[in-house]
């Protein structure tokens, strides 16, 4: 019998630093996400698209022909290129594409695929979602790409790859029961190797302190080349970060990926503890997005700031990289990584 999956199709999920068409966002409107600083989030958008635009497309969803107006004027006002800037009519719930936007993969002569995980808002946590979970449907249609609907839950940010069959995970969000309470281990990787081509699997733990997303890699650890990957590190032994980041970092030393390299581990710190009315936020230089000429990096006024924009600018070095303040958008509980979903480009680069 014919494999009718997106891996028997010869299909694959490239890694992030592999050249894009474009990048997707979701215009911020959300007042529940950022209580009292929906305010202050769009000129961080608008930092965030300056910084793409001069490498790919940004493609952003918008809720109406109005909103799509509003957010052109702003763009413009602000001196950044309208030209390589589509505003797309899809309406959304919040603007965390990562999570709820397709996955997408490229296929045989050019062929562009887009895997529509289900999405039930992290586990259930904030409604509604409904709109958020028609995203994926409807940036697959706008785009062309082929559909492919596993019918499991699974958020964008809970995955990393290095776009040669291994992918980067951790038990505390895959397996947790509010995402797919019927599905073990071995099952959730069979659905990872049929629809994004996993050859094999990399179990981390737990996430960092104040993650509502049940420990989300994308704010833990990051391939940033074949074979090697930057972590987060808490120094401080008091920290509530401290066991569970030395934790992850003692499994990534001892793993191989899918070509059978043993892992290079780099080391990216943890900003001081960053608090909103007594709650802990989810800072983390992890949460970096690569697009084609610049990776944008959230940076807290730290002292560790700096240092986190060292050890990524030695990691891309023909790239800009480029820290955007992100205090008041973590606030929100989430920075660059999670705002952003990459649409590769249809043709792989030799």
């Amino acid at each position: 019998m014919p494999d009718d999956t997106p891996r028997g199709r010869g299909f694959r999920w490239p890694a992030e630093w592999e050249p894009h068409e474009a990048t997707w966002l979701a215009w911020p409107h959300k007042e529940d996400s950022w209580p009292g600083k929906l305010d202050r989030i769009p000129p961080v958008f608008v930092e965030m698209v300056r910084a793409l635009v001069v490498g790919e497309i940004v493609r952003i969803l918008v809720r109406s022909g109005e909103e799509a107006d509003a957010v052109g004027a702003r763009l413009a006002d602000a001196g950044v290129d309208r030209g390589r800037i589509d505003l797309v009519e899809i309406p959304t719930d919040d603007a965390w594409i990562r999570d709820h936007g397709p996955v997408f993969l490229t296929g045989p002569e050019g062929a562009l695929g887009a895997v529509d995980w289900e999405y039930n808002a992290w586990g259930g946590k904030y409604p509604p979602w409904e709109s958020d979970a028609r995203v994926g449907r409807a940036v697959a249609e706008c785009t062309g790409a082929e559909r492919f609907a596993p019918g499991m839950v699974l958020e964008g940010g809970s995955i990393d790859g290095d776009g040669e069959g291994t992918i980067l995970t951790t038990e505390s969000c895959l397996l947790h029961p509010n995402r797919n309470p019927e599905r073990g281990r071995d099952d959730i990787e069979r659905q990872l190797s049929a629809f994004l081509g996993a050859e094999k699997v990399l179990w981390l733990g737990d996430g960092i302190v104040g993650d509502d997303t049940d420990g989300h890699v994308d704010d833990l650890t990051r391939f940033v080349a074949p074979g090697v990957v930057v972590t987060v590190v808490e120094e401080d032994p008091s920290d509530a970060n401290f066991e569970p980041l030395a934790e992850n970092r003692r499994r990534l030393e001892t793993m191989t990926d899918a070509r059978g390299r043993r892992l290079e581990v780099r080391v990216l710190p943890m900003p001081r503890p960053l608090r909103e009315g007594g709650d802990r936020l989810p800072a983390s230089y992890a949460n970096f997005y690569i697009g084609n000429a610049a990776v944008l990096v959230p940076t807290f006024d730290d002292p560790a700031d700096e240092v986190a924009l060292g050890v990524l600018s030695a990691c891309f070095p023909e790239r800009r990289v480029v820290g955007i303040a992100a205090r008041d958008l973590v606030w929100g509980l989430g920075a660059f990584h999670c705002l952003t979903q990459q649409q590769p480009s249809r043709v792989r680069a030799a």
